[in-house]
């Protein structure tokens, strides 16, 4: 089923306002839930709307938060009160932008957060602010040790955003195999999952969803795949207070306290290294080198990373979303329970 974009972020916009969110707060929850569906991130975007508004009826997540920012020099602390993550973050960001101006170069930690979406949106929004980033975030554990059959680790992204002439190169990966949002997303739809994605509570290969979310994802890489996301656990979890490996409480877990997730980003201005105008010239030569590299067999373009996820947000926008039958009558439920007007 489709869904036009702009109906499907006024709907999120007011669910999240019926569930006691600020206006401002409401709509930017809203816009980067959505940007996640626009550009193909479909296991961030609005089948994570019910759980979001479950949480903030119950006051787990806390619908009206006073984020707080304590500053030295180039570095920032950030305390979210356990508001949504994707608002959190994004005052966050906001306020790192600010301070990069002066500083060069900004370090931010955040605590007592929540799931703060996809990290593309991020990434895409600081580049585009001729703005470097790299950010991190952790999750309830997904990912078990190098040699282990027990998760430990959340299934912690890495990303990158660099800004270019035309769309900014934005890397965005899970040190798992795949999100666990994959797997999250195909039980929910009653569909299975690859045989390598993940292990059951025992440690078996499955393709069973549900079993796999009873079990631990597969770190990409092997060992290699372990060690980012225990370095990346330390960045959003042990350095910014926030909890760390199992001590991060999954959203979907009804018993659960606060998640107090944390999330880790660095920011560099680009002038502080070279003048605007030779960035721009070095970065768009490396940009074109790369695209006239011989192609593979059975390849007809390279793309940079990020570029195909701005390619499917061109044709989304113009198509709309797509929810499956499951997800859209989970909505139509929230619809029914708080607003006025018909579902979407």
């Amino acid at each position: 089923m489709k869904i036009a974009v702009e109906e499907a972020r006024s709907f999120t916009k007011d669910i999240f306002e019926a569930a006691g969110c600020p206006t401002e707060d409401a709509a930017v929850a809203a816009e980067i839930i959505i940007d996640a569906n626009v550009h193909g991130i479909n296991t961030h975007g609005i089948s994570r709307v019910p759980i979001y508004v479950k949480r903030l009826l119950e006051k787990r997540i806390n619908p009206s938060p006073e984020v707080t920012f304590e500053r030295q020099g180039s570095v920032l602390v950030v305390d979210g009160d356990n508001g949504l993550g994707q608002v959190v973050m994004h005052k966050a960001t906001q306020e790192a932008l600010k301070q990069v101006k002066e500083h060069g170069i900004m370090s931010v930690a955040i605590r007592n957060s929540n799931h703060f979406g996809h990290a593309f949106y991020y990434c895409n929004h600081i580049a585009r602010d001729r703005t470097f980033c790299m950010m991190t975030t952790n999750s309830p554990k997904g990912i078990p040790p190098w040699g282990g059959k027990n998760a430990y680790f959340g299934t912690n992204p890495i990303a990158f955003g660099f800004p270019a002439s035309q769309s900014p190169i934005v890397v965005d990966m899970s040190s798992s195999l795949v999100a666990r949002g994959n797997i999250i997303l195909a039980a929910k739809n009653n569909e299975t999952i690859p045989e390598d994605w993940a292990i059951d509570k025992d440690g078996n290969p499955t393709t069973d969803a549900n079993a796999a979310l009873e079990g631990a994802v597969l770190p990409f890489g092997g060992a290699k795949g372990y060690a980012l996301a225990l370095s990346l656990e330390v960045m959003a979890g042990v350095l910014s207070g926030a909890a760390f490996g199992p001590h991060v409480n999954n959203i979907y877990d009804d018993q659960a306290d606060d998640a107090n997730v944390g999330h880790f980003m660095i920011l560099s201005e680009i002038n502080h290294y070279m003048n605007e105008e030779m960035y721009f010239d070095r970065i768009d030569q490396m940009i074109q080198e790369i695209k006239e590299v011989p192609k593979a067999e059975g390849y007809e373009e390279i793309h940079i990373p990020g570029e195909r996820k701005q390619i499917k947000a061109e044709k989304t926008l113009n198509q709309g979303i797509e929810v499956s039958d499951e997800v859209y009558e989970e909505l139509k439920q929230l619809s029914e329970q708080l607003l006025e007007h018909s579902p979407i």
